[in-house]
């Protein structure tokens, strides 16, 4: 493993010339997806527990459909399957974003992660206790000062611990991104593996990069949780 390290370890870490690939790369489809995925996820959580019965199962229906079908066959439809609808080939702006694997790679990504966000939120919005509601609307809350001031706190810090295993999940779920060609780590661990036919090796630092974005995800959010959720936990006497 030390050769590999020492001929390869610039395109795992970072980058090969000025091209980004590796650890960067894998990182940048982890942050923006989440992060589109996110703020995306807080007004479709809103609109799955809305009282309007339309709103609500339109919503329904796209985490369902999302959450039904494999990341990898959502990928392949963006990628491959959109373009070649002539529709899409047919308009300048959509035939340059969906020619580009990055563009549909994050598109996959974003709205699976945020199906799945969603429905944490959705359920987290839905656990609110009654009494802080109540409360509010004592106060003459409007329903957007309530969701703003009370509600959705509440529900985000209480769907944290869910959430950052979304987190995880969507870090594994990145493995897919060799399909559009986009150069992640294991993508750069496949032609390292090529090169050198040496597997184990390879795709064992490919691992161990994977290991260490997991371990520190997991520490971020345990500091996040003893921070936000501190008033759950039982207080001495």
């Amino acid at each position: 493993m030390i050769e590999i390290i020492q001929e390869y370890w610039r395109n795992y870490l970072y980058s090969d010339g000025y091209r980004f690939t590796g650890l960067v790369i894998t990182l940048w489809l982890l942050v923006v997806s989440i992060g589109l995925g996110f703020c995306l996820s807080i007004p479709l959580a809103v609109a799955r527990v809305s009282k309007k019965k339309w709103l609500s199962r339109l919503v329904w229906l796209y985490t369902y459909i999302f959450r039904g079908t494999p990341l990898y066959v959502q990928l392949l439809l963006c990628y491959t399957g959109l373009y070649s609808l002539e529709v899409v080939r047919d308009h300048a702006l959509t035939n340059a974003f969906f020619r580009d694997g990055m563009h549909c790679t994050l598109l996959a990504f974003t709205l699976n992660t945020c199906a799945y966000t969603t429905e944490i939120f959705a359920g987290a919005i839905k656990a609110t206790p009654y009494g802080e509601i109540e409360a509010a609307r004592a106060y003459g809350m409007s329903p957007f000062t309530l969701y703003r001031r009370v509600i959705l706190p509440s529900a985000l810090r209480r769907a944290l611990p869910y959430y950052s295993n979304e987190v995880i999940l969507m870090l594994h779920a990145t493995t897919v991104a060799f399909t559009a060609t986009v150069p992640d780590i294991l993508k750069i661990a496949r032609d390292v593996n090529s090169a050198t036919y040496q597997s184990f090796n390879a795709f064992g630092l490919a691992a161990l990069l994977y290991l260490a974005i997991s371990f520190t995800l997991v520490w971020l959010f345990r500091r996040a949780e003893r921070h936000w959720l501190a008033y759950l936990r039982p207080q001495g006497k």
